[in-house]
């Protein structure tokens, strides 16, 4: 258990630890909660995490995903753990999204059924994939629909691409399930591209600590991603959003975005 730690930001050890707390107390009620944000790179990026700390990566909070049908479970789990949150605040999103306190002054947000930021993520029916955290190919639209991409971002999107494949299932970063969301969605399309492409030709370059093998896989695997992408049939829908382009906003205004 995490306590007496009052700082913006936590050890490894001790976010793996209150987790480790949290799913298990979750698994032995039937409650959904599978993590999103840093944690969840640190888990599924675990052979770069030397590499990710040289480059700068903190962790400073817990970021889940859970089912909206289990809203009371996920309170009376959280708060017999000793958290609290603002009721009053919850009764207006808390229908989406409930931000939780510790008295060691962690915060653990909780997001229900959805990511609804600058583009929307539905995870309903993908909190099986696996046991600890949202789907690597989640983990990376996480990243990828953020408008004002940060440099946390940019290294978690580059450390999921050094040690993941692009692949058609979920035993990498699934691409067929990727191309599908964007092939009716030109929006999240235009955001997640820009992304990529910043990755692929720019941020790539500002960190030493990357070898050229590291820059190759991560290109090779980002323009195998790409092509897929490109290559998908658009929807109708997805034809006519394009001709607009970018002369009507494509995207949600948001403040504070899960990292």
């Amino acid at each position: 258990m995490i306590g007496g730690i009052l700082m913006d930001v936590f050890p490894f050890e001790l976010l793996d630890q209150e987790h480790n707390r949290i799913i298990t107390e979750a698994n032995r009620r039937g409650v959904t909660l599978r993590l999103l944000g840093a944690l969840a790179f640190e888990l599924r990026c675990s052979q770069s995490a030397a590499l990710r700390v040289e480059l700068g990566r903190t962790l400073s909070d817990l970021d889940y995903v859970a089912l909206t049908h289990q809203w009371d479970d996920v309170v009376k789990l959280l708060t017999s753990l000793d958290y609290s949150f603002d009721e009053r605040r919850a009764m207006l999103h808390g229908n989406e999204r409930i931000i939780f306190f510790h008295p060691s002054e962690l915060r653990v947000d909780v997001f229900f059924d959805q990511l609804d930021m600058c583009h929307k993520i539905d995870f309903r029916n993908r909190l099986s994939i696996h046991d600890q955290t949202i789907s690597l190919a989640d983990l990376l639209l996480e990243k990828l629909q953020i408008i004002q991409i940060t440099e946390k971002d940019i290294i978690d999107i580059i450390t999921l691409f050094m040690e993941h494949p692009v692949t058609e299932d979920e035993v990498g970063i699934n691409a067929r399930y990727i191309t599908d969301r964007f092939a009716w969605d030109w929006g999240f399309y235009h955001t997640a591209t820009i992304n990529l492409r910043r990755v692929h030709g720019e941020f790539i370059f500002n960190y030493a600590q990357l070898t050229i093998e590291n820059q190759e896989t991560i290109r090779r695997r980002i323009d195998q991603l790409l092509t897929a992408i490109e290559k998908i049939p658009k929807t109708i829908k997805w034809k006519i959003r394009a001709r607009i382009g970018t002369t009507f906003k494509w995207y949600r205004e948001v403040g504070d975005l899960v990292r």
